[in-house]
This record gives C-alpha cells, sequence and structure tokens, in this order.
C-alpha cells in the first residue's frame, strides 16, 4: 500500500493499541512503506511453536527424569550390592568365628576326656599294680606267722630283736613290751640278751622292765581280718617314753617292702 507523504497515516484504533501490531517503517524519499503482517497466521504459527518446544522442553525433562532415576536405580543397586556383600561377608566372619570357635571348644573337649580316660587308665593300672604288691606283701605276712610257730627259731630271733633294739637305744634303762602270747618266751630270752649286749656295747647290761599291762596286738585272726594284729616281735622305748624303737616282725616287713619296693616293681611290672 503506497501513502502519500502529506496525508496523515491513519490505522484502525484497535491496531494501533493492539499488542498484535509489529509495523516496520522504512523512511525512504519521503515516502513511508508501511508493511503490515497477518495478526491471525502469525498467532497461530507462534502458538505451534510454543507448543512444540514445550513438547520438547517435556520430552527433554522426561528424559532427564528418566535418566536421573536411571542413574539413581543404578546407584542404588550398587550401594544395595555394596551392603549386601559386606553384611555376607560379616556373617561369614562371624560364622568362620564360631565355627573356629566350637572346633578349638570340641578339641579341647576331646584332649580333655583323652587325659581323663588316659589317668582312669593309669589309676587302674597302678592300682592292679599295687593290689598285686600288697597281695604279695599278704602272703609274706602269713608266711612271717609261721615263724612265730618254731619255738625254737623264734626265741633266737627274739633275742637278735632285742639286742638290736637295746643298740638303737642306748639307754640304761628300757621298757619292753611284746603279745601276751609271747610274754614266756621273752622272759626266758632277757638274760642272754642283756649279756649279748653288754658284750657288744661294752657297757654294762641295762636294766630291762618288761610291760605286763599293756601288750602287742594279738597274731593275726582269719575270722577278723580287720583286727590289730601282730605276728610277733618286740617294742622297746625308754623308760620317759620319748624314744621308741618298733622291731616287730610287721615292722620289719614293711621296712623290707619300702626298701625294696622299686626291685620289686621293677622285676614284675618291668619300671
Amino acid at each position: 500500500m503506497l501513502i502519500d507523504d502529506d496525508l496523515p497515516l491513519q490505522l484502525p484504533l484497535h491496531l494501533i493499541h493492539s499488542n498484535r501490531l509489529r509495523d516496520l517503517f522504512i523512511l525512504t524519499s519521503g515516502i513511508v512503506f508501511c508493511f503490515v503482517f497477518d495478526f491471525e497466521r502469525e498467532l497461530k504459527m507462534n502458538d505451534a511453536d510454543v507448543s512444540k518446544q514445550i513438547q520438547q522442553m517435556v520430552a527433554f525433562i522426561r528424559q532427564e527424569a528418566e535418566e536421573k532415576a536411571n542413574e539413581i536405580s543404578v546407584s542404588s543397586e550398587e550401594e544395595f550390592n555394596i551392603e549386601k556383600m559386606q553384611i555376607v561377608d560379616t556373617e561369614k566372619k562371624k560364622i568362620r568365628q564360631d565355627y573356629e570357635r566350637k572346633t578349638k571348644q570340641v578339641e579341647v573337649k576331646k584332649k580333655i576326656e583323652y587325659s581323663m580316660q588316659l589317668n582312669a587308665s593309669r589309676i587302674k593300672v597302678l592300682q592292679a599294680q599295687d593290689d598285686l604288691v600288697n597281695g604279695m606283701k599278704n602272703a609274706a605276712a602269713k608266711e612271717l606267722l609261721n615263724v612265730s610257730h618254731n619255738k625254737k627259731t623264734y626265741k633266737k630271733l627274739i633275742q637278735s630283736l632285742i639286742v638290736q633294739s637295746l643298740l638303737r637305744l642306748s639307754e640304761p634303762a628300757v621298757l619292753l613290751r611284746c603279745r601276751e602270747v609271747d610274754l614266756s618266751l621273752v622272759e626266758s630270752t632277757l638274760e642272754d640278751a642283756k649279756k649279748e649286749y653288754a658284750s657288744k656295747a661294752k657297757v654294762q647290761a641295762p636294766r630291762i622292765d618288761l610291760d605286763k599291762t599293756v601288750y602287742l596286738p594279738p597274731p593275726p585272726n582269719s575270722s577278723d581280718p580287720h583286727r590289730p594284729s601282730c605276728c610277733g616281735g618286740v617294742v622297746l622305748a625308754s623308760i620317759d617314753g620319748k624314744i621308741v624303737f618298733e622291731n616287730t616282725l610287721d615292722a620289719r616287713l614293711d621296712l623290707t617292702f619300702r626298701k625294696k619296693l622299686p626291685e620289686i616293681r621293677k622285676t614284675l611290672f618291668k619300671e
């Protein structure tokens, strides 16, 4: 449209105040060219562009959200796997430690049980050995009874036991005790025993007081094996009772067994 520059430009009022108006005025050689765009077409293009941009933004946001969600999912999965592995490792370690602890307990228990069984076996063996040795001792004690049955041999033995006791005590006066059944036999040997002692010790014959109130236990009785008994012999003591020398056949047997026990065990048990 050509408009004379002397004429005022007249446009519709609703176009002048419209926000949709986009005019380009070019002033050349006093002529004004006015290009007026088709507002409705431009509005439709802008709405399409906006809608397209909105869809692009929505798509972008959705993609960003999906990527972020994937990252979160992957990160969560990794953290879960790491935590799961840590828990599994911790529990495995606890199981191993518990297994090792219980294994050690079982081993210790087995060692204790083995040691107890071994000790019990050793005790049984030692008990059997002691029973055998004591059986031999009891058999020897029974044989001692036969010694007192031979009066002639037993009288010589009693005299030797009295002399030996006097030499050990070296006292000028002593108290002598014997079994009641041996009283007369002991009395018959006192004088000879004192003379023999005086000769060997080069001293005067001592005074020997024969105790007739307190006697040594009687010979063993098979009907009452637990009753105190004595197979024979004598016990001498100083008059004040401070020194006592037990020289019975039972005491001599005990002494001999204590001295010979290692040899006996070696012979019997190859120890």
